[in-house]
């Protein structure tokens, strides 16, 4: 499988580079990308990130700092021909969101900071900043912030320095 007009940023990992197809994309920092991941053109992922295996971030996909893409996720538009790829409509997914194990995000939606989409969710519309969605189709459920009583899990404090930046 190739990898193709890749940026990779200091300390950005891939599991078995022989088991990827990226191409025309960029790898920030500490990103950890497993294998029989497909990235197409124009694509971003974000520092921190970890995107799991047999993962599809079809074109123009942005994924903020820190977001955790659970394995068999599907976001964007898997089959678009990467001609289009500066056409797309961008798919984003913020800071420190969550994407369960074989969730799928339409093409050109946004996922807020902080949220978390259930394993197997079908996403068809925007969801806020924090909010926890799960279902076909996706429906908000609650707030991922809402932990009775304990502290937001955001070990290394930067969820709001990323969504100022």
């Amino acid at each position: 499988m190739p990898i193709t007009d890749v940026s990779l940023d200091d300390g950005a990992s891939i599991t078995h580079p022989d088991l990827v197809d990226l191409a025309g994309c960029r790898i920030g920092a500490g990103a950890r990308i497993g294998p029989f991941v497909q990235i197409r053109p124009g694509s971003r992922v974000g520092p921190r990130c970890k995107v799991s295996s047999h993962s599809v971030l079809g074109p123009a996909v942005e994924l903020g700092e820190g977001v955790f893409v659970g394995h068999g996720v599907v976001i964007g538009d898997a089959q678009a021909p990467d001609a289009g790829a500066q056409d797309a409509t961008p798919t984003r997914i913020g800071a420190g969101a969550s994407l369960g194990s074989r969730a799928t995000v339409l093409p050109g939606l946004t996922i807020g900071r902080g949220a978390m989409i259930g394993a197997g969710a079908v996403v068809e519309t925007d969801v806020p900043d924090f909010a926890l969605a799960v279902g076909v189709p996706a429906r908000v459920i609650g707030d991922a912030r809402d932990r009775r009583g304990l502290p937001p899990h955001d070990p290394a404090g930067r969820l709001d320095e990323a969504a100022a930046g």
